[in-house]
């Protein structure tokens, strides 16, 4: 039902003068699906308090609410037609009334740490690119007929809007960048091993994905006390994006997955000085697959000692720095930072292996990520003891992957199985700190089994690369003209 009921509203949208991207697809999806998830969240709630004995206080005011001005129902109980707002009456009521309401909220709101408080923040960042009012009836319409109130609807619903998420990559580039597979991310969280009472992170957090499934493991974990709940709604999960359509996704892809009010903040991480990181700010867990590549200014980079402009370097510095002692981490990073002779690479290197025990190193082939041409490795490491032995694995699923054979669980189950114990197998192996050359810090050692974890990229992924670095600066040259 609601695969076919996204896919209905992708054609309205394609329509729709508006929208042109799947990127706009996504989010103006989004913002009315958020609107109908918020009703049916509130008609639970308000259940609940009833049984309880307990009054109800609505979040949103009577004339804002979806049954009032998204669906009033006639005296059967179906739509009134009538009543409906279509057209221009529809677009202007949600532009010029429904959208400055629901703004409001971050400034009335008790705290940040509120659902009030979202709700404003997502309505600052939003605007309705529908252009057509009878389009937009026929969303909402179709929005509607879904159900968010039984968990397995709730985890079809959650399930379906990450696949959304994941189509953004066929826009290009940039939505690329908000997605990693979820077997991958369900494998970094396993070796992780969060506990409840834990603060995870993730400072480029994309569309939430890592926290997401962190909160999914949690849940899984144990039987739920009432303090555990009310730990992982308000004090577990945090996160930072720059992008504002990815710190959008990701608050509301939180919100879907039954996280009320995440803490994520839209900021640009790497802007902040990592000399003025104190210890209350300091996290147990972070989880990452932080954005590679790009080339950060000048004045960012003089927050980092290492200074770099490649900005996965950049956050992997931010990491360390911001987990406590002990802290645990899994960041996803380009296999050539295992081998790279500049110095910044040689470096964080030698950073890493001196002030982090790095226990495991995943080797990822290429086709793990759709339609980006680079290999990665997920580095596993914890903070305040230096890198003794470090075990590799080398995921070789046996098949060329793409869009038709995507990274599965299972590709992944003999990685979790035998990382327990940091086995050796065909695929995997371990080193002694001490054969490291002291020199260069060179992780790309070979795997003694044959094959080896880094090696120079194949001619196809340079060319790959070319072509979504020029997709990309055409991009900007076109934003650049359109300002002058």
């Amino acid at each position: 039902m609601f695969e076919q009921t996204f896919k209905n509203i992708d054609d309205i949208l394609h329509k729709d003068a508006g929208c042109s991207s799947e990127l706009d697809y996504v989010e103006q999806t989004s913002w009315v699906l958020f609107l109908k998830y918020l009703d049916d969240l509130e008609q639970d709630k308000k259940k609940a308090a009833k049984l309880a004995g307990k009054a109800y206080t609505p979040i949103i005011s009577p004339e804002y609410r979806w049954e009032v001005w998204a669906t009033p129902k006639d005296k059967d109980g179906k739509l009134d037609h009538h009543k409906a707002l279509t057209g221009d009456d529809l677009r202007e009521f949600v532009d010029l009334k429904l959208f400055p309401y629901l703004k409001k909220f971050k400034v009335n709101a008790e705290s940040p740490d509120t659902i009030e408080y979202k709700i404003g923040e997502i309505f600052s960042e939003l605007k309705n690119k529908i252009q057509s009012g009878y389009n937009l009836r026929e969303v909402v319409n179709l929005i509607n007929d879904l159900r968010f109130q039984s968990h397995a609807e709730k985890h079809e619903m959650s399930h379906l809007y990450e696949d959304k998420i994941k189509n953004m990559g066929n826009a290009g580039r940039n939505g690329g960048e908000y997605y990693t597979p979820r077997p991958l991310i369900k494998a970094v969280v396993q070796v992780a091993a969060p506990k409840i009472g834990d603060k995870i992170y993730d400072g480029a957090v994309g569309s939430a994905g890592f926290l997401c499934e962190a909160f999914e493991y949690l849940k899984a974990s144990k039987n739920l006390t009432t303090k555990d709940v009310d730990t992982l709604q308000k004090k577990t999960f945090y996160g930072k994006e720059k992008k504002s359509l990815a710190y959008i996704i990701g608050t509301m892809n939180m919100i879907l997955h039954g996280v009320e009010a995440p803490n994520i903040v839209h900021t640009n991480t790497l802007a902040e000085n990592l000399a003025d990181i104190q210890e209350k700010d300091r996290y147990d867990v972070v989880l990452a697959n932080p954005p590679f590549g790009g080339k950060e200014r000048k004045e960012v980079q003089q927050n980092f000692p290492i200074r770099t402009g490649e900005t996965a370097f950049l956050f992997l510095q931010h990491f360390i720095k911001i987990l406590k002692a002990s802290g645990r981490a899994g960041v996803v990073i380009k296999n050539t930072f295992l081998s790279n002779t500049d110095n910044a690479s040689v470096s964080l290197r030698k950073l890493l292996l001196e002030d982090c025990n790095l226990h495991t190193v995943l080797d990822c082939p290429g086709g793990t990520f759709q339609g980006a041409g680079v290999k990665t490795v997920v580095l596993f490491f914890e903070k305040g003891a230096p890198t003794r032995k470090v075990w590799f694995y080398q995921l070789d699923p046996g098949r060329n992957m793409g869009k038709t054979n995507p990274l599965n669980d299972e590709d992944l189950a003999e990685f979790i199985k035998l990382q327990k114990t940091f086995a050796d197998s065909p695929k995997s192996w371990s080193i002694d700190a001490k054969s490291i050359d002291q020199a260069t810090f060179d992780l790309s050692v070979k795997n003694p089994n044959g094959g080896e974890v880094v090696a120079h990229r194949s001619p196809q992924e340079i060319m790959d690369e070319i072509v979504a670095l020029d997709a990309e600066s055409a991009r900007i040259l076109k934003d650049i003209k359109a300002l002058i």
